[in-house]
């Protein structure tokens, strides 16, 4: 009954969470023309365009994708083949284990007529998955903790995964290897198989002897060496019931080596009935991952082989707006976290500099896949965000290295967008517009100025390198200012820039951070770097400018 209810729990929970999942292909929306594009009419889109395919010659690349891509993952083995032995080692593993060992009632007798699990190949094969399953996943460790490339960060979602996927594979192999020692569990066998009971001494006695000595189980009251007529009878009594569907525990070489390991404890792991405690905790956790995986993000087997059969035999250029849509939402979930657009990234450096995550594509993802499911996220998050998408250099490395084909430079450019829908463009822009609202932009240069409190701190954050402090050699000859193309497109500049350029490096000079910082000027640069090369004092004009717009930038973000 519990195995019942345990089970159709999970899976209504599952089928609802990838039910949810895959009407967010068809629901969400990225770019501001594919708004249009309503969710019914991609919908009838992609039923087409499966049904176009299906019935032509295209099935056969549909076919040739699942066989190389998804099943053989030959695009994960032309990057790197550690990963894809890792991936493979993994996934193949789970789905043989799940196939030969959680499906075994259903699959294993219509494939087998003489499948048991305690019998060889079987119990063998058991444990070979669980070992690739168990160097996949060490494989996968020491690339995420031990090596120094820059990798997706672990979230709280990955643990949960992680932690999961732990406990299935230890309270297996715990499992079996506390049932090799038990000697209840021996006692049911000899009852159901050999209509045997301790009232049949002799004979009993005699199995169980054999037992212990053959096949590991701990018997309270009986202890080798044993008598070899004892264990001759034994023999029989074995072959005549318990052969045939027990093979020597030796064959399972991990579990086997466990049961040594917990042969001490044997008699009291049988006193508080391990074997159904740890049977409870192994289903348990099987069916809290099958629940979860929806929500997790190994939901990537799911969606990757739908991404990879899909986008083989889908061409921009010739599908339909409404489908190539559907496919780019796809991606986002299709996406395996490897992190390799993060090792190639060109900006990834400035994560050093600039303490937000968003920086790394992997993360960039993430909370790309945040704003479209509608998630609240504050003013500040949303900044970082914004910071984020925008560092980006567009130089396409990201989309040329990801090992799943994802047009990633395609997903920032709707990031950039789907930022901007939520109050949030250009930094520039925003910045540019906060600061107008929150100071004052015209200074005149006749009023009395004081020195702000925190100027000393001001000067200290803006003087970060000797090069940077050439403020102080300004003696406002105003080159800077007549060479600015900006400056010379106004009428009435100082107006609509606030401070002029050689008006900035006179307030640096008097440490006046409001008025230096509240500076339209500073976001109408356009760094073309003419004022620097015409500075008689070698003032560097546009690095300071650089620098006081991230200065500027952080304290709107504090303040927000």
């Amino acid at each position: 009954m519990f195995y019942t209810i345990s089970l159709y729990a999970s899976l209504s929970i599952f089928s609802i969470g990838l039910l949810y999942k895959i009407t967010g292909w068809f629901r969400h929306r990225l770019g501001r023309g594919e708004r249009q594009i309503s969710t019914a009419q991609r919908i009838a889109a992609a039923v087409k365009g499966i049904l176009k395919t299906l019935f032509s010659a295209k099935v056969l690349v549909l076919l040739k994708v699942f066989l190389l891509d998804v099943l053989w993952q030959h695009w994960l083995l032309k990057k790197r083949f550690s990963r894809w032995l890792a991936h493979i080692l993994i996934y193949g593993g789970f789905m043989l284990l799940l196939l030969m060992h959680g499906l075994e009632k259903i699959i294993a007798p219509h494939l087998f007529s003489d499948y048991y699990s305690t019998l060889n190949p079987f119990m063998f094969l058991r444990n070979l998955f669980s070992l690739m399953i168990l160097v996949g996943l060490a494989m996968a460790v020491f690339r995420r903790w031990f090596s120094s490339a820059a990798r997706p960060k672990s979230t709280g979602v990955d643990h949960y995964a992680i932690l999961i996927l732990a406990i299935i594979m230890i309270s297996g192999i715990v499992l079996e290897a506390v049932k090799i020692t038990s000697f209840n569990s021996f006692e049911m066998m000899a009852s159901d198989y050999a209509s045997l009971s301790k009232d049949d001494t002799d004979e009993f006695n005699a199995l169980a002897s054999y037992w212990v000595q053959f096949y590991g189980v701990a018997a309270p009251e009986l202890k080798p060496p044993f008598d070899a007529a004892v264990l001759q009878q034994g023999e029989e009594l074995h072959q005549a019931s318990c052969m045939q569907c027990h093979s020597r525990p030796q064959w399972a070489f991990i579990s086997y080596p466990a049961s040594r390991a917990l042969f001490p404890a044997a008699t009291l792991l049988d006193q508080i009935d391990a074997p159904t405690l740890l049977w409870y905790l192994h289903l348990i956790a099987c069916f809290a991952g099958l629940a979860y995986l929806p929500f997790s993000k190994f939901f990537h087997i799911v969606a990757s082989p739908l991404f990879l059969m899909a986008a083989g035999v889908m061409k921009a250029e010739k599908s339909l707006p409404a489908n190539v849509t559907t496919l780019k939402v796809l991606a986002l979930d299709a996406c395996t976290h490897c992190g390799e657009c993060t090792t190639r990234c060109s900006v990834a450096a400035a994560y050093n500099e600039i303490p937000n995550p968003g920086i790394l594509p992997s993360e960039k993802l993430a909370a790309f896949r945040r704003l479209l499911s509608g998630g609240r996220l504050s003013k500040q998050k949303l900044l970082q965000i914004q910071e984020a998408s925008h560092i980006c250099t567009d130089c396409r490395r990201c989309t040329d290295i990801c090992p799943m084909g994802i047009n990633l430079e395609a997903l920032w450019a709707d990031l950039k967008t789907l930022v901007a829908d939520f109050g949030f463009p250009k930094p520039e822009a925003w910045a540019r517009k906060e600061a107008s609202a929150e100071t004052a932009v015209a200074h005149s240069l006749d009023q009395v100025v004081t020195i702000s409190p925190d100027g000393n701190a001001f000067m200290k954050e803006v003087a970060w390198t000797p090069q940077a402090d050439t403020f102080h050699s300004c003696f406002e000859c105003r080159n800077c200012t007549n060479v600015c193309p900006v400056v010379g497109s106004y009428e009435s500049p100082r107006k609509v820039l606030g401070l002029l350029p050689h008006e900035i490096m006179h307030y640096l000079a008097l440490k006046q951070k409001e008025p230096v910082l509240g500076a339209a000027m500073l976001w109408a640069c356009t760094t073309c770097y003419a004022c620097q090369e015409q500075c008689p004092q070698g003032v560097n004009i546009t690095d300071l400018f650089y620098r006081l717009k991230n200065l500027a930038l952080r304290q709107l973000q504090q303040e927000a």
